[in-house]
């Protein structure tokens, strides 16, 4: 009776945790918390952290609570699939990761290939912001699914804006030196040259990642070339120190760029008093005129002191619920199946798709540049009083690209 009653009592706790487990939807952060992209990876975090309260708060997903755990890669490929073993290992079948896009390519490859040993075990992974194209092209696979808008998506808007900019007549390039910022290069290159033929390229630069903490040299170079525009692809402090220099050096020119408005990016455009000279592609703003996205923007703000980075995560979490409910279900199959194809009212306003051929999410794309507000812009960034414009809309129909994707689907 003795044995039977420890059994008992150690077998109750554990049946507890099981229990407690089941009622609890997690999902997986891998993303920088330390090192060179912690302050835009703290962000994320937040982020996701809010709309978890946000579903919490309309019942969860199928009635079960969502729990963010965040898991620091360091904005490292081999430590993110380290990593993401860590979270299977605690149970967790669902991913999210948006910092990187080598970080990007090594864990959908990693989802794949751990699906294929454990069939019934499988894990899906939600890409919020890794952009470059080939993980929805030749390296496609059907356990991953992205909800920003690749980098030649976002190319093809910028550089349809900038044909109609008739004072631009010398670009200047400048990446950081990895999957995306190539992609972002070569895109710029050839779709300047197809539509402005016109426009030099007078210098084209490549940096280490997340490694430069003085761009002085950088500033020089593009100060020396002529150039009366830059086009640039980098996020997080590879931007804001970016511009830092420009500042210092006096650097006057026009800056298109993907990723202007993370952490450090707006505050260092105003010391630059680059008044609606630095423009930015993505999938929305705050100050768009959709009392929805407003509302939402007005809570996160009174809870966090920033702004609303990433709409596109809004979508992914709300559609990961919308999934969940038609599915009726939360095995990651069911969910997957769920979401090919599935049509959505986007956080900004629209409509958005979930395209089953590749797993890309396409939604309207916009253009704005930040600087003095009007009363149509009511939300200004990182304290600074300037907020961003909206310059230019595209709709989701005219930014759908090509895809070469073969995907292997599960059977």
């Amino acid at each position: 009776m003795r044995k039977l009653m420890m059994a008992a009592a150690i077998a109750l706790p554990m049946f507890g945790t099981a229990a407690i487990a089941q009622e609890t939807v997690k999902i997986a952060y891998i993303d920088p918390l330390s090192g060179g992209g912690a302050s835009i990876g703290e962000i994320g975090l937040k982020t996701f952290q809010f709309l978890a309260e946000e579903l919490n708060a309309k019942g969860g997903v199928l009635g079960k609570k969502v729990e963010i755990v965040a898991f620091d890669n360091k904005t490292n490929p081999q430590e993110s699939l380290i990593q993401a073993q860590k979270a299977i290992d605690q149970g967790i079948r669902i991913l999210t990761q948006g910092n990187g896009s080598s970080v990007a390519g090594a864990l959908s490859d990693f989802v794949t290939k751990y699906n294929e040993r454990n069939p019934g075990k499988e894990v899906l992974y939600f890409n919020y912001a890794a952009v470059d194209p080939v993980l929805t092209n030749d390296k496609c696979s059907f356990w991953h699914f992205r909800w920003d808008a690749n980098s030649d998506i976002k190319m093809e808007a910028l550089t349809n804006y900038m044909k109609t900019a008739t004072a631009i007549k010398n670009v200047y390039l400048i990446n950081q030196d990895y999957s995306f910022g190539h992609s972002v290069r070569t895109a710029a290159k050839s779709m300047l040259a197809a539509k402005r033929p016109d426009i030099k390229i007078v210098g084209d630069e490549l940096h280490p990642l997340l490694k430069i903490t003085d761009f002085a040299p950088y500033i020089a170079k593009i100060k020396a070339s002529g150039a009366d525009t830059v086009v640039t692809g980098n996020w997080g402090q590879d931007f804001a120190l970016l511009l830092k220099a420009a500042a210092d050096a006096g650097l006057k020119v026009s800056w298109y760029t993907y990723y202007a408005g993370g952490t450090g990016g707006p505050t260092a455009v105003k010391q630059a008093n680059l008044n609606h000279q630095v423009f930015q592609v993505g999938e929305g703003i705050a100050n768009l005129d959709n009392k929805p996205s407003q509302e939402f923007e007005k809570a996160l703000r009174a809870k966090y002191d920033f702004s609303l980075f990433y709409p596109r995560a809004v979508n992914q979490m709300r559609m990961l619920a919308a999934a969940a409910d038609k599915a009726k279900s939360i095995d990651p199959v069911k969910v997957a199946l769920a979401l090919e194809g599935m049509e959505f009212d986007v956080f900004n306003g629209g409509k958005g798709s979930m395209r089953k051929d590749d797993h890309q999410f396409f939604q309207p794309i916009y253009i704005s540049s930040l600087g003095d507000r009007t009363e149509k812009e009511p939300f200004d960034e990182e304290k600074t009083g300037w907020g961003w414009k909206l310059i230019a809309k595209i709709d989701t129909a005219q930014t759908m690209l090509p895809t070469t994707c073969k995907m292997e689907r599960p059977k």
